[in-house]
């Protein structure tokens, strides 16, 4: 089957809306979500970005709250933002070897951007993905291992090698769209190149 990249980090506001509309989109074009988690902050480090100031977060939070209107989801900014999200990331990766990836992913953006639980807290990653219907502690156990931390670094360097400078960004063949404001043209991408 077709696929696109989806690069997204879960303490990402603007990766956790995009995510809401793959399954759409993936419905209207008949191509599937390659989902690729990566750290944000480790980007942020070897491109030399910033952690945005303050008024650059409160135009944030009022950014977010139209478009979690426009989508119809629930959103809100979590007392612990930031925070880290690598452990939630390595569980997404380590959800892809049992081919739950996807469902790990929703359970854990919605568990932090729109119930705002704290990520970085084990016992909220358990939760999350139990109610995903996922084996969390056994997907929590390996978080710890090296080969899942390590595929979370090269997830990163690849995203680092393809251009990609901040989340989300979907990538069609080449083509990159940055941005949860990029869905509709990456869906005209998409239906162009099904043609």
């Amino acid at each position: 089957m077709a696929t696109f990249d989806f690069f997204y980090d879960l303490a990402s506001p603007y990766s956790y809306l995009a995510s809401t509309q793959l399954r759409g989109l993936e419905e209207r074009t008949g191509v599937k979500a390659h989902l690729v988690p990566i750290t944000l902050g480790g980007l942020r480090k070897s491109t030399g970005h910033q952690m945005p100031p303050a008024l650059q977060l409160k135009y944030m939070s009022q950014d977010t709250a139209r478009w979690s209107k426009e989508y119809g989801v629930p959103m809100q900014i979590p007392q612990a933002f930031p925070t880290s999200s690598i452990r939630a990331l390595r569980a997404c990766v380590a959800a892809e070897r049992v081919g739950k990836q996807h469902q790990a992913m929703d359970a854990l953006f919605r568990a932090y951007w729109a119930q705002g639980e704290d990520l970085a807290d084990a016992a909220v990653l358990e939760r999350a993905l139990a109610s995903a219907g996922l084996e969390s502690k056994a997907i929590l156990a390996q978080t710890e291992q090296q080969e899942i931390k390590d595929e979370l670094r090269k997830n990163t360097d690849l995203a680092l090698g393809r251009g990609v400078f901040g989340v989300p960004m979907f990538f069609v063949g080449e083509r990159s769209f940055w941005g949860n404001d990029r869905i509709e043209f990456v869906e005209r991408e998409l239906k162009a190149q099904r043609r």
